[in-house]
């Protein structure tokens, strides 16, 4: 098997961090959360608790990477700590809902921003041609991806800020309050409204654990693994919470509910009809750059299934550029099916409930590695330890109750996506062909 090089720095890794959160989630998750929620402190209050979440698990994962330091994230992970099948299910996922999916909600949103600014321009016709394009360039060369990817984000990052400031700069605020109260707290701990819109808010965190997907390729993992998951958590975080107070602050809440394009919405108050216009051009461009690190990302997780999987081996083949090219192909042709479905909702409601069962899985794995694993010494321990790895479980279990009480259908979905994979997993040891991960080479 072709050996990956590792070629990534610190600032690709961040970028690849912030650039797999930053996309549609936080331009569209805002106007479903004041449908159904009364207080705007809870509705902050739901991205801290996202940012604690993604913080909590990039702590741990830090110190996963580097006891573990090779590509495919939970694959990786739960294959050198529990078992061949959980590492494969986890890779299941990751390939199926964790990227291809986003992928495709992102796409979606894209086509729907763009169609806002352009109505003749279809939505479904734009979202398509943005995958194929962002396709072609992943599936080449590492170097290109990573130049595009690193500019994607910077673009990303700049129209946050742009808007961020734009909406702290209306001539006729709103008049809005979001300091504590009791009313708030209550809505917090007593509205099943408040834990099933963290769906929505998981779903804009989506990709805090991106770099452990290519821990492989990244220089220095020990060091720059766990800096660019903290880092880039922690600025993602400060972000959120700036632009959607922003756009509170921009633009009335009776305006925002059940927008599905919250970004242009509030870009109207900000900027005037032209000015949005001009923004949701901009917010459709930035769009790209989370296409783009999930289109990085994602296949090398899928490349590890083929090295493991006689019936994947396909997706493992790397080309002369070291870049997993049918796998990243792979990877768009299952988001291209899901962008024609063009099902929003129920697609980030899978989304969070099996990312919040596979991430927990592994983050509880960091007590098997301090017990059974010791003998490696990882460069980087867990901040916080224990505490930090046992809040992170505890809130993704009331995620996942609620989760399950209130879409059990969506549930459902995702624990049907786990039982084909554990049924292909089983196809494929009964056929004879070892199922089990290169044991860690440090």
């Amino acid at each position: 098997m072709k050996t990956t090089p590792r070629t990534l720095g610190l600032a690709t890794a961040i970028s690849l961090v912030v650039a797999n959160m930053v996309g549609s989630g936080i331009y569209t998750s805002l106007g479903f959360q004041l449908q159904n929620m009364q207080s705007l402190f809870a509705v902050l209050m739901l991205w801290v608790v996202g940012g604690l979440v993604a913080l909590c698990g990039s702590l741990v994962y830090g110190e996963l990477g580097a006891a573990f330091p090779q590509n495919g994230g939970e694959y990786n992970f739960l294959s050198q700590l529990y078992s061949p099948l959980l590492g494969f299910l986890s890779g299941w996922i990751s390939a199926i809902v964790g990227f291809a999916a986003p992928v495709a909600a992102v796409c979606i949103a894209l086509g729907n921003y763009l169609h806002s600014v352009f109505p003749t321009l279809p939505v479904l016709t734009t979202a398509v041609l943005a995958l194929l394009c962002i396709t072609a360039i992943h599936a080449y060369k590492t170097s290109l991806g990573a130049r595009f990817q690193q500019i994607s984000t910077l673009l990303n990052v700049g129209v946050m800020l742009l808007l961020i400031i734009s909406g702290l700069s209306v001539m006729h605020p709103q008049t809005i309050n979001v300091a504590p109260s009791k009313a708030g707290w209550q809505e917090i701990f007593s509205n099943p409204n408040f834990v099933t819109n963290l769906y929505w808010v998981s779903y804009a965190y989506t990709g805090w654990n991106a770099a452990s997907y290519i821990a492989g390729e990244i220089k220095q993992p020990g060091r720059n693994l766990p800096l660019a998951l903290i880092i880039g958590s922690v600025l993602v975080m400060l972000l959120y919470l700036c632009i959607n107070y922003a756009f509170l602050y921009a633009a009335p809440v009776s305006a925002l509910q059940g927008q599905l394009e919250v970004g242009f919405v509030a870009a109207q108050y900000m900027l005037g009809s032209n000015g949005a216009q001009l923004f949701g051009i901009i917010i459709s461009i930035s769009l790209i750059s989370t296409i783009s690190a999930m289109t990085f990302a994602g296949p090398r997780v899928t490349a590890r299934l083929g090295h493991e999987v006689q019936a994947l081996q396909v997706l493992g083949r790397i080309n002369r550029h070291g870049v997993p090219g049918i796998a990243i192909v792979a990877q768009s042709l299952i988001a291209l099916v899901l962008v024609l479905f063009n099902q929003f909702q129920l697609v980030i409601d899978i989304i969070g409930f099996t990312l919040s069962l596979s991430t927990s899985l592994t983050v509880a794995g960091v007590f098997i590695l301090r017990r059974k694993h010791a003998h490696l010494q990882p460069a980087y321990r867990t901040w916080g330890y224990p505490v930090t790895p046992i809040l992170f479980l505890l809130i993704n279990a009331w995620i996942l109750y609620y989760g399950f009480m209130q879409k059990w259908q969506a549930s459902l979905g995702g624990l049907l996506i786990i039982v084909l994979g554990a049924g292909l997993w089983w196809w494929n040891k009964k056929s004879g062909t070892p199922t089990s991960i290169p044991p860690n080479k440090g």
